[in-house]
């Protein structure tokens, strides 16, 4: 580091998979010495600065009238959504996804004002943002910003892959038609009285009518391992640059399941923040799992409390993800985009049971590329995922497979790699091709 520090303004979506993506690349440019800053919802107060990281403060919406509980928004959301889960993702899009994405909106355009407040009271040298939506802010700050898409890269359309959130093969186009025929009805509206609002803040207008985001015009980052991407018709711009992954390092180390007993092999449970906040859903797991040879870490999430776990399981609340991949020989998951690509890091084979979003997307592709198994979350019969686990455990050719895409991307560790691109823009203030 040459003493020429700069100041790199953070700003993630409030999920645990943006904030530690950004955190792993955040980590490496404050180790070089520039003034790294994490724009946070108030209900996140903390939890950077516990890492070591300044916050700036902000609110997506009113303050309560009654003071918020630690982690019941999640299990109210669980418990009032959890039905629509059920549904084909092509229904989903007016149950589920069109209320989402205005709730994303509403929050876009309540905080406007207080992030111009934040950036002009920072200052930064550059701004990276791994959001979902625009922030009008961000674009009218005068200021260099960098996109990073942490989903699925169906994300950043393209002609010849199936539509973002249908869990649609890559393969046949089967269904895509009527996908984006319904995407178009549902959600287009959206797009447009969202494009309005923001060309009305000085913004730039959206793309085109099914995106809530732009490109930015300086630098463009997504997480994907070439070996799992799809294949597109037109080439990405010369700012778009694959990380592969990004794991972030932790100091932590586990060691609860040297507990347990047994030489069955050691699996990894983890349905994210908001999966493992169904209850039903975990206990049902944990029943058949608990049937099985072999050992079990899980990730109990918010209802900790209400998930009783087998003797051949151990798992708490929050566990420290990175340090437990590389001791496990496989990993069941929601296909939460941050777990698939950790997965593929450590070289995992996955069982994906998704819920929503882009994890239907994610599990798709990990069973058409023959890298798991995807399963349907509420529709599963036992044998189904008892076999599974025992077929992908048993395949030495598909953990030839993992290993090689793992020490590749180890090899080229996407938090430096993200950290020497962002800090290219904060120097220069010009588009990193």
């Amino acid at each position: 580091m040459d003493g020429d520090g700069r100041t790199i303004v953070f700003f993630p979506e409030g999920a645990f998979g943006p904030t530690n993506n950004c955190v792993g690349i955040g980590a490496v440019l404050r180790e070089r010495g520039h003034r790294v800053v994490f724009v946070v919802e108030e209900s996140f107060a903390g939890t950077l600065e516990a890492r070591g990281f300044e916050e700036a403060r902000m609110r997506l919406s009113p303050p309560p009238e009654v003071p918020e509980v630690p982690g019941q928004f999640w299990k109210d959301f669980i418990r009032d959504t959890a039905p629509e889960f059920r549904r084909p993702t092509i229904e989903q899009l007016e149950s589920f996804l069109r209320p989402t994405w205005q709730a994303l909106i509403d929050g876009s355009e309540y905080v406007d004002d207080r992030l111009a407040e934040i950036f002009d009271e920072l200052h930064p040298d550059a701004i990276v943002q791994d959001n979902v939506v625009a922030f009008g802010a961000v674009a009218t700050s005068g200021r260099p910003w960098a996109r990073i898409v942490s989903c699925n890269p169906l994300e950043l359309k393209d002609r010849a892959i199936p539509p973002v959130f249908s869990g649609l093969p890559a393969a046949g186009r089967t269904g895509w038609a009527d996908f984006w025929g319904e995407y178009d009805r549902v959600l287009g509206p959206q797009v447009a009285e969202f494009d309005a609002w923001l060309r009305d803040r000085g913004a730039p207008g959206l793309r085109g009518s099914r995106d809530y985001m732009w490109a930015s015009p300086y630098l463009n980052l997504f997480l994907y391992p070439e070996e799992a991407d799809y294949a597109r018709a037109d080439p990405f711009p010369r700012t778009c640059h694959r990380l592969g992954s990004a794991v972030r390092s932790v100091l932590e180390t586990y060691r609860e399941h040297e507990r347990l007993g047994g030489s069955g092999a050691l699996v990894y449970l983890s349905l994210g923040s908001l999966g493992s906040a169904d209850v039903e859903l975990m206990r049902r797991l944990v029943a058949v799992l608990a049937r099985t040879p072999h050992r079990y870490i899980v990730s109990k999430g918010p209802q900790a409390d209400l998930i009783e776990l087998a003797d051949n399981m151990v798992g708490a609340e929050f566990l420290p993800q990175p340090a437990i991949l590389p001791l496990v020989d496989l990993v069941i998951t929601h296909g939460g985009n941050n777990t698939i690509t950790e997965g593929w890091s450590f070289g995992k084979p996955m069982i994906v049971l998704p819920l929503f979003w882009d994890q239907y997307d994610n599990a798709q592709r990990v069973d058409e590329l023959g890298l798991g198994v995807r399963l349907r979350t509420y529709a599963f019969e036992d044998d189904e995922l008892t076999g599974a686990i025992d077929r992908l455990l048993g395949d030495r050719a598909l953990a030839a497979r993992l290993d090689g895409m793992s020490r590749r991307l180890r090899a080229d560790p996407g938090t430096v790699r993200g950290a020497d691109l962002i800090e290219r823009l904060s120097r220069s203030g010009e588009p990193v091709a």
